[in-house]
């Protein structure tokens, strides 16, 4: 696939996107978050909005709130610490209230409007589009903007880690935004994506040709996932090692589901060859 770069983007200010949208970039630069994660400020006709605080970093949350000024709203596009870890200070300092997805996978986030799939804030319409987390919302809004958040990233796939993560829910989330007309996307990680369509068909074949290599490798004599990935992600960096086996089980997991895998004390193996002998 071909991948998005950007330069390392200046910290602790508000770097423009498009016209009524800043982000400020988070310190948490790493081999999952890229530069950092993107806190966006949106203008909107009843204030400005914050979605995503960022991670719990004091400094990342004075830069928020020095440049967005009196904040309206606060949205979470989903509650990985990553994008929520800022999010009781900035609670705090604002009295903002909090929308998200109205069952949240971390019930401590308490949103304060719950919210459900095409309900509106302001101007941005929530799309609910599980996979990579239970509880993942993008915000589509004006002009085919859609901020895709960690659902789909410019600069790298996603991972889907279960529990919370799930394969099944992460393909029907990406043939949703398939149907969809959105012409760029803003994610969480990365820099803006033009033209999104090619680029989510690649990860939803990557992700599909990632399947069948899973299938493969499965036969009568038990494997672990830890084997697997051993097998399938052979040049993978050893930082995304344990990444790479949580995509490994949500896929075998989604293979169970779906009578091609089945997992036992001694690891997973493809029952329908068994059932041919």
């Amino acid at each position: 696939m071909a991948f998005l770069t950007e330069p390392e983007p200046e910290r602790g200010v508000a770097l423009p996107v498009r016209p009524g949208i800043r982000r400020v970039v988070a310190p948490n630069r790493g081999p999952m978050t890229y530069h950092g994660t993107n806190t966006y400020l949106i203008d909107a006709p009843g204030g400005l909005m914050v979605l995503d605080p960022g991670p719990d970093d004091a400094a990342h949350v004075a830069a928020v709130l020095a440049a967005a000024g009196p904040v309206a709203r606060i949205l979470l596009s989903h509650t990985h610490h990553d994008h929520v870890g800022a999010l009781p200070a900035l609670r705090a300092a604002t009295g903002a209230p909090v929308y998200a997805w109205h069952e949240p996978a971390v019930p401590e986030v308490a949103p304060d409007v719950m919210l459900r799939d095409g309900d509106a804030v302001d101007g941005w319409r929530a799309v609910f589009t599980p996979g990579h987390a239970a509880d993942h919302v993008c915000f589509a809004g004006p002009d085919g903007l859609l901020f895709s958040a960690d659902h789909v990233m410019s600069w790298s796939s996603s991972i889907v880690s279960p529990p919370g993560g799930e394969m099944a829910a992460y393909f029907a989330s990406l043939r949703r935004l398939l149907e969809r007309s959105d012409t760029l996307y803003l994610p969480g990680h990365g820099p803006p994506l033009p033209d999104p369509h090619p680029f989510v068909r690649d990860l939803l074949a990557h992700r599909m040709a990632r399947e069948d290599a899973v299938l493969a490798a499965l036969g009568t004599a038990p494997r672990s996932t830890a084997a697997l990935m051993d097998q399938l992600y052979s040049q993978v960096d050893q930082h995304l090692r344990r990444a790479a086996e949580r995509n490994v089980l949500a896929h075998l997991l989604k293979l169970r589901d779906e009578g091609q895998a089945a997992d036992g004390p001694e690891g997973w193996i493809n029952p329908t060859i068994s059932n041919r002998k």
